[in-house]
């Protein structure tokens, strides 16, 4: 861009004492009172060539060059079909086929130019293009200024580097830093990609452009692809975005939010830290947290820093909470041209539905198959139920949005309130190696018990009289295989096979440490009541105390101590001689 300041110095040369009346010239650079400078010896240029030299009325008595004319000055030269001497004002003017050489290949063309040697501004117009080593410059009228060091255009045109061309009504060009700024609507294009906004700073030499409004970075190959921010700046050779206010990312159908954003078109990394989100419309699924990590060509996404995510079902959403959480897509292997959707929340992993609640150390879930993994020392509540093992798993229904079942792999233990309305210390019991759990109306309606099956089950009959409830005591059974069906205040054996045996004890016989399995593990401290509770590691509740109904059995048990105190009593006693 050197060739402006060579345009100006040259000029500035061309003022001589002679003859001239007032003259019209362009607005910008008129004289505005100044007086004209003295010539200095170092100004002076040569005139190489020129057919003729006028001086007659057509420019108002100023003397003229016509035919080929070509002047020199310090390296650069001007080549015009006419070139006009307003001299006593310092004006020059260049008409027809102008053109500006310079000695380090610059070169500006135009149809007309004009200079001021006083104000020391310039202006070319009619299909004017500047090129120099860093760009070219088309512009119907180009304004420069020697004091200020600048150029600028205000009547619309385009600048082109070899790699971008960028479109805008007005740019101005800062010859020290080589910084162009664009003033309103801009658009920059570019093999890979396009950038629009309405003020874009643009440096030549580092090709970094800064964006002070709303801005948009569209991939070409992939226009939903693309970049959104209304601050930011956008490194063009590396395609690195760094955004800073309102920004969002959009790809692979996702949208990217955050406080301070970065993105690398390239590799299709990008990071974004406070007050995250990660919206996938498409699996109706949004993740949020303080730190998130996108991977555009793996199609997967990390959050982390408090991160939860919502799965929105139309009638009963999916909350999910862990330390990290990670989302990615990967190809159905029956049908490469398929993509399932996979989220995995690792260390201290909670999940919440309103019929189902659980926490484990880690949830792996595949969305696309309705299918949830919960490892290392799972545990899901479900109403006054409550289910663990060493490994649960839970199978959706992708239409119905509901859990159809579930499967709990290894020391499979499932507890149930005899009465969700009281505090007693009653709970039914089923165990076993492998358990089954089906569910009905949203709620465990049935289990299948498979190696080592034990329960414990509190047994009620109506009395005949006042037809309440009442308790005749608990059935303790092992099997091979049970079959438990849940109901609104019972669990019901109803099968019990290989190797089965059941007995039923009244509650005055059964003592109060046989009435629970030894890995009995009832939690009410941890357990998740509302979907803000996955929000913390635990809501830390105050544990529910409950009350042992043990009157029968200690009464009978001191029947017992007495009749045995009464045996005693009547046996002899020795008296020693």
């Amino acid at each position: 861009m050197r060739i402006i300041l060579f345009l100006l110095i040259f000029i500035s040369a061309l003022s001589s004492a002679q003859d001239n009346k007032t003259t019209q010239m362009d607005p910008y650079i008129q004289n505005k009172g100044k007086a004209s400078p003295a010539v200095r010896p170092e100004d002076k240029v040569k005139i190489i060539h020129a057919d003729e030299f006028r001086k007659d009325t057509k420019y108002e008595g100023n003397q003229y060059m016509v035919g080929h004319v070509q002047i020199e000055h310090q390296g650069s030269v001007l080549y015009a079909d006419e070139v006009i001497l307003y001299n006593d004002q310092s004006l020059v003017k260049a008409i027809g086929n102008a053109k500006l050489q310079n000695a380090d290949g610059s070169v500006i063309t135009a149809n007309e130019m004009e200079y001021n040697g006083v104000t020391q501004k310039g202006v070319a117009k009619k299909d004017v293009v500047l090129t120099d080593p860093k760009q070219t410059i088309k512009t119907d009228i180009l304004y420069y200024d020697r004091l200020a060091n600048q150029a600028y255009f205000n009547t619309g045109g385009t600048i082109s580097d070899g790699q971008n061309v960028m479109y805008t009504k007005s740019a101005t060009y800062f010859l020290n830093t080589k910084m162009i700024d664009f003033v309103g609507n801009v658009k920059i294009d570019n093999p890979d990609y396009i950038i629009e906004g309405p003020n874009i700073k643009q440096n030549q030499n580092t090709k970094v452009a800064e964006f002070f409004g709303p801005t948009t970075i569209t991939n070409r190959a992939n226009p939903k692809n693309r970049i959104y921010t209304e601050r930011g700046t956008y490194k063009m050779d590396s395609k690195e975005a760094f955004l800073n206010k309102n920004s969002k990312i959009f790809y692979n159908d996702k949208i990217l939010t955050g406080d301070d954003m970065y993105f690398n078109n390239i590799t299709g990394f990008g990071t974004a830290t406070g007050n995250v989100t990660l919206d996938d419309p498409l699996e109706k699924r949004y993740i949020k947290g303080g730190y998130g990590e996108v991977f555009q060509k793996k199609d997967s996404a990390m959050m982390t820093k408090g991160p939860y995510a919502v799965k929105i079902m139309e009638k009963d959403s999916i909350y999910f909470a862990a330390e990290k959480i990670l989302s990615y897509q990967k190809p159905d292997p029956t049908d490469i041209t398929v993509k399932k959707s996979f989220l995995r929340a690792y260390r201290k992993a909670r999940i919440y539905k309103s019929n189902a609640q659980g926490r484990a150390d880690s949830i792996a879930f595949n969305e696309t198959d309705g299918i949830m993994h919960m490892y290392t020392h799972p545990i899901l509540w479900s109403g006054e139920k409550q289910v663990t093992g060493d490994k649960v798993e839970a199978y959706f229904n992708t239409k119905t949005e509901n859990i159809d079942s579930l499967k709990v792999i290894g020391n499979a233990l499932a507890i149930s309130k005899v009465d969700s309305l009281n505090l007693k210390d009653e709970f039914n019991q089923v165990k076993g190696k492998f358990m089954t759990v089906y569910y009905e109306n949203n709620d465990i309606k049935e289990a299948r018990v498979v190696g080592n099956a034990q329960s414990i089950v509190y047994v009620d009959d109506v009395d005949q009289e006042t037809k309440q409830p009442q308790r005749i005591g608990i059935t303790l059974s092992t099997c091979g295989i049970i079959g438990a069906l849940f109901e609104q205040r019972t669990l019901q054996i109803i099968s019990c096979s290989i190797a089965a045996n059941s007995d039923t004890y009244p509650m005055s016989k059964i003592e109060p440490e046989k009435r629970k399995f030894s890995d009995f593990n009832w939690n009410t401290k941890d357990r998740i009541r509302k979907w803000q509770d996955i929000l913390v590691d635990s809501p830390n509740y105050e544990e529910i105390k409950y009350s042992a109904d043990n009157e029968l059995f200690n009464q009978a048990q001191e029947a017992i101590d007495k009749e045995r105190a009464k045996e005693e009593a009547k046996k002899p006693k020795r008296v020693r001689k």
